[in-house]
């Protein structure tokens, strides 16, 4: 490919594949949802949202536009925000029930990675655990394809409108972990920029953060040709590790970044930046479709299994709760500094594509140099301090370590394979930051 990065290797991969949803960009979008749908055959449509977004206007516009195109619409909007087991039995039932020819979501990923799970579980029912990897599931493939799915983001950080993923809590663990095959991936993606003007700046900021990290660990990521080659391609992963694909999607999304979460976050009505930043949300979406994430995103599953009596200002959900976006750029700053020994040059690479002044570092600074860039993206974008900002001491360290050691796919497509050790150092060096 003439990049060293993806040099092949003795009985590595030596192809890579790239999957995405049809995709229509640009503000007034949504309203193009019923012809969109019609043009796809549907005739009923399961909508499935949020219960802060069932009543609102944009789930009204997307409605009016499918009776408009004369397709009759069943909602559910009982969603946990960050979805858990239940969520997805009582999703699931109203998609088995509701004798659809097709499913829509409308709202950030917990919306989005509720449909896709629902459909799943609705059309090939099986043990909750069944189809996750081990340690916690059977690895059990999903047998076939699913319903078309329409999926319309209302916030920009998730990317899950691009990606073959659900992220879901499971309730015996009290964690997260990733439901993944080609089979989840939308059929299609509306992404309207107009759905953010009404979000308010600590959730800009956090889906900002998600962005910002769904594109670092996909331009970090352990290469494609560093995985061992699968001769079926049908057995092939989605999330199959950084490639020149990815490479081109996260780029991208991290100028954006840096050019403008701040600018974002301070000004709901700065529509360049906010446009901008659901381009961005969904550049870093196709990347990490394709490559997958790595030690941020299964550090923040340990995170959030280990909060207790935490809420967040803004979010109108019960405790415990931390978004997303911030559970995993609590980390960012220590993961990065001890990862970029590994990669150097991707690491300097990233760091100056985020904004940072890099024309004198050389490689043995790129850790540090990258760790002050998201340090001061996080001051810029009024993120807490680190874990202590939100309530996580040092006593909880061992445990957070235990339960993201079990996210070994991710863990592995980091361009080092850390320990449970290693975890646990970075989350000490993850304590606070300023």
């Amino acid at each position: 490919m003439g990049c060293q990065y993806f040099e092949p290797t003795s009985g590595g991969a030596d192809t890579f594949t790239v999957a995405m949803p049809k995709l229509t960009f640009g503000r007034g979008c949504l309203a193009e949802l019923g012809a969109r749908a019609a043009a796809r055959g549907l005739r009923r449509v399961g909508l499935i949202t949020d219960r802060l977004l069932v009543n609102g206007p944009l789930v009204d516009i997307a409605r009016r536009s499918l009776i408009a195109a004369g397709i009759d619409v069943a909602v559910f909007s009982d969603i946990r925000i960050e979805p858990d087991q239940a969520t997805i039995e009582a999703a699931a039932h109203f998609v088995a029930d509701g004798k659809f020819d097709g499913v829509v979501s409308i709202g950030g990923g917990s919306s989005m990675d509720t449909a896709k799970a629902a459909m799943v579980y609705a059309l090939y029912p099986a043990g909750f655990t069944d189809y996750f990897g081990p340690p916690v599931g059977a690895g059990k493939p999903v047998p076939g394809p699913l319903m078309p799915h329409i999926a319309c983001p209302t916030t920009s950080g998730t990317g899950s409108e691009c990606t073959s993923v659900s992220v879901i809590r499971l309730g015996d663990e009290e964690s997260k972990f990733v439901l993944g095959s080609p089979y989840l991936l939308p059929d299609e993606a509306l992404v309207d920029p107009a759905c953010t003007d009404s979000l308010p700046a600590n959730v800009v900021a956090s889906t900002g953060y998600d962005l910002l990290c769904h594109a670092l660990e996909c331009y970090t990521a352990r290469a494609y040709t560093r995985w061992d080659r699968i001769d079926d391609p049908t057995r092939r992963p989605l999330l199959q590790g950084a490639n020149p694909w990815s490479d081109l999607a996260a780029i991208k999304a991290l100028n954006i970044v840096g050019n403008y979460l701040e600018r974002g976050v301070k000004d709901a009505t700065d529509h360049e930046a906010r446009d901008q930043l659901m381009w961005g949300a969904t550049l870093a979406g196709m990347a990490f479709g394709n490559s997958g994430t790595h030690l941020a995103h299964a550090m923040s599953y340990g995170i959030t299994h280990l909060m207790h009596d935490i809420t967040t200002d803004g979010y109108p959900v019960p405790s415990p709760f931390i978004p997303h976006g911030i559970s995993v750029v609590l980390g960012a700053p220590a993961i990065f500094r001890f990862l970029a020994p590994y990669a150097p040059a991707r690491h300097l690479e990233a760091a100056g594509f985020l904004g940072a002044d890099t024309h004198n570092a050389i490689d043995d600074d790129a850790g540090e140099v990258l760790a002050t860039r998201l340090v001061e993206l996080m001051r810029g974008g009024g993120s807490p301090n680190g874990l202590e900002g939100v309530g996580l001491t040092s006593d909880l360290i061992s445990a957070m370590a235990d339960s993201s050691a079990r996210q070994t796919r991710a863990i592995a497509n980091a361009p080092f394979t850390a320990s449970r050790d290693d975890i646990e150092a970075i989350y000490r060096q993850a304590i606070s930051y300023w």
